[in-house]
């Protein structure tokens, strides 16, 4: 390989925009990092703030079980319609929105506003900020002027380290962010300290008792200090270290317990705070963020460039490099608390598209596709979280919308509710009854690659299947289920509308969620797979694509942005060219004819995920050339959802590293396919650390003369089926033998 590649990424000036601010993160808070050396900004973020409203306590699933059989009465009866009026009557009800706490100001009056007239700096002189994937810091500097800010995993802080000769500061909390309510009442604090100064700033929302606080301790070396509400003034001094914590509550928030709290975390005899706070946080950041790298042997000078120049270039190995690591690292950085939302954990307006929220019917999973193969456990612990702790508003979906036992997710959550209750006429999100398998997938990926089931999963999918036990009572002329109602997120068959029968993420749902829920509950495993076995086949159409909808008659609609009916392709391994080979080509042509609707980036990346599992890297290499020349990346390199950098959202920075592990290695606990979906875009490279979910983990090496090598180190001693572009093979694997295997990469 030539070299290394860049952990990181860099720009020549400050960012003009909050949409190009530098982003750190610990899965709690998050901080948008602008590096202006005269006029600084650091937007601050936390999981929780969702913006409450007066409509809380209506946020219930609605009441429609009594009405369900005479739905699917209708339904069956060929009424297309029917699902139209399934509803209590209520408007659209987005969830709570996602939104920024404040910012951070530190401005530096210009040359003749200060008595200090040693504090001078040059517009001039050489400016560069950067981000470290590997530490998570950012970086500016411009003369003898330097500020990095990390955000720690081990404290829980946000921590910022300004230093020049004679630096003098304007430091100050302002909530004055775009979109925010006029109707928010804020309070600020200053005072002085030992240290330098502590400021708050609380926020109460209009017409509620929630409100959130932010406390930033300010700890300075050199100079003075005065109070200028509503924040201070630093004069002469030689660095500044400030740390902030942001906390929604209830009433008010004892602010001298916080800053107590932030002034022991400077306790410790070390010389250098801001190194030892550092030093904490890469215990678990660094270990975390290195356990796998991609080498696509790229152009040196090319991994030299910004991001912006790599952007704006023609792409290539660099830009895919350096992609690759950012998304892990903003993946890693959003997971903590919960997985990441629509926006990851950061936004710089309170107006954020789509709420901010957690969509779960493409996107979420869409983000964390990586998590298990690219060896961050820290990502599916987070989606856990979200999803165990909103299993009892999922128990409440069940039983009020379909009078059933067991479980439903929601299709939107804010992170707080996972109570069904948007949805309207064109989109019911409250028929879709797939999405528990789909959000338990994830969990059961991390299960296989580390080898020791979590008992909430194991019971989680249970209910799932309780669920399906009490839902499918309707037949067809044959005797088969009838999924029914059923919605194939987020489109509508050419012929019938949005409700209707047999969508084919359904079916595999539901065959997946009660198979699997057989495999870890003996007790119950007839009854589950008896059922199972009832459901129909997949249905394949007049165009030879497989159908979103398996009942007979219902038309395809092609140009849609979502994929759900390839579900059975990616993530499960119901259809794939092994074992299913004929409806492993229907599933080819489905995607073939696919439009891609309104260009959202999560429907190219969800097109290049199926494509790899069906073994096609011209329709990888397809899909990424769409995302890669679309504009999709702002220079922070966190992406939109349309092309030119339209709606800041993270889907296409974080599922981006699962399409180049996907195109690379796929495995399930018995099968290993290695290069399944090599594009010639990326002749020679290395990918080390990838984990499989057989218990092993991998590195890989491929050559432009059309060789490949890979070495597992495996857990457990098993035997698994090995495919590669040459055929198919038995491999025994002894737990704690390494093995390595030549093979040709084409």
């Amino acid at each position: 390989m030539s070299g290394t590649p860049v952990h990181g990424t860099w720009e020549p000036e400050p960012a003009a925009r909050w949409e190009d601010a530098f982003l750190s993160g610990n899965g709690h808070h998050g901080a948008l990092v602008f590096g202006d050396p005269d006029a600084d900004r650091v937007i601050v973020t936390h999981h929780t703030l969702v913006r409450p409203d007066r409509d809380d306590g209506r946020r219930r699933p609605p009441a429609l079980a009594a009405a369900l059989p005479a739905l699917q009465d209708r339904l069956l009866a060929g009424d297309t319609a029917a699902a139209e009026d399934f509803t209590d009557g209520r408007p659209l009800q987005w969830v709570r929105p996602f939104h920024p706490a404040f910012q951070l100001h530190l401005n530096r009056p210009p040359e003749g506003d200060t008595h200090d007239t040693h504090d001078t700096h040059d517009a001039r002189a050489p400016y560069r900020r950067a981000v470290d994937f590997t530490t998570g810091e950012t970086t500016a500097t411009r003369a003898g002027w330097t500020s990095r800010v990390f955000v720690s995993r081990a404290d829980d802080v946000i921590v910022q380290h300004v230093t020049a000769p004679h630096l003098t500061l304007d430091l100050s909390l302002d909530p004055g962010l775009p979109g925010a309510p006029a109707g928010l009442r804020i309070g600020h604090g200053a005072v002085l300290t030992p240290e330098g100064a502590l400021l708050t700033l609380r926020a109460r929302y209009p017409g509620s008792d929630l409100a959130y606080t932010g406390v930033t301790l300010a700890a300075v070396t050199g100079g003075t200090v005065k109070l200028v509400p509503p924040g201070v003034l630093v004069e002469g001094a030689t660095e500044v270290l400030l740390l902030t914590r942001v906390h929604r509550h209830t009433g008010e928030l004892d602010t001298v317990a916080e800053s107590r709290a932030l002034r022991d975390l400077l306790a410790a005899p070390h010389p250098a705070p801001y190194d030892d706070l550092l030093a904490r946080h890469l215990a678990r950041h660094r270990t975390a963020y290195d356990r796998v790298t991609l080498d696509l042997a790229a152009d040196p000078a090319e991994r030299a460039l910004p991001g912006s120049a790599l952007l704006a270039g023609a792409g290539g190995p660099a830009l895919l490099e350096r992609l690759f690591a950012a998304g892990r690292y903003h993946l890693l950085s959003a997971s903590g608390l919960l997985p990441p939302r629509l926006t990851g954990l950061w936004t710089g307006d309170w107006n954020t598209a789509w709420s901010g929220a957690f969509t779960t019917n493409a996107n979420l999973n869409l983000q964390t596709a990586s998590a298990a193969a690219a060896a961050l456990p820290e990502v599916t612990e987070a989606h856990a979280a979200l999803v165990h702790r909103q299993l009892p508003d999922w128990r409440d979906n069940a039983r009020e919308i379909f009078g059933a036992r067991g479980a439903v997710a929601p299709s939107h959550t804010d992170g707080e509710s996972g109570h069904t209750y948007h949805f309207s006429r064109e989109y019911p999100l409250h028929l879709w009854t797939a999405g528990a398998d789909w959000l338990l997938k994830p969990l059961l990926d991390h299960d296989e690659t580390h080898g020791t089931p979590d008992p909430r999963t194991t019971a989680a999918l249970a209910e799932v299947a309780l669920f399906y036990e009490d839902f499918l009572q309707r037949t067809d002329d044959d005797g088969h289920l009838v999924v029914v109602p059923s919605y194939s997120p987020e489109n509508r068959p050419g012929n019938a509308s949005w409700g209707t029968l047999n969508a084919a993420m359904d079916l595999s749902a539901a065959r997946h969620a009660l198979r699997t829920a057989a495999d870890h509950h003996p007790e119950h495993a007839d009854r589950w797979r008896a059922l199972a076995e009832r459901l129909p086949a997949h249905r394949v159409n007049a165009d030879g694509a497989l159908a979103e909808w398996a009942w007979p008659g219902l038309a395809d609609t092609y140009d849609h942005r979502h994929l759900s009916h390839l579900y059975g392709v990616w993530p499960l391994e119901e259809i794939n060219p092994y074992d299913t080979p004929d409806l492993a080509e229907a599933a080819r042509r489905a995607l073939a004819l696919r439009g891609a609707e309104n260009d959202s980036a999560h429907g190219h990346l969800h097109h290049a995920l199926v494509a790899a599992r069906l073994r096609d890297g011209a329709g990888v290499a397809h899909a990424l050339d769409r995302v890669l020349g679309g504009d999709y990346f702002h220079a922070s390199l966190m992406s939109a959802h349309y092309p030119h950098r339209d709606v800041y959202n993270a889907d296409a920075a974080h599922a981006l590293p699962a399409v180049l592990v996907e195109m690379l290695v796929q495995s399930t606990p018995g099968r290993l396919v290695l290069l399944p979906a090599l594009p010639a875009s990326c002749p020679q490279g290395e990918l080390r650390g990838v984990r499989t979910r057989f218990g092993a983990s991998l590195d890989l090496t491929w050559t432009a003369d059309g060789r490949a090598s890979a070495r597992l180190r495996p857990e457990r001693t098993h035997r698994i089926e090995l495919r590669t572009p040459s055929g198919a093979e038995p491999l025994d694997l002894a737990a704690g033998e390494d093995r390595v295997i030549s093979v040709k990469a084409r």
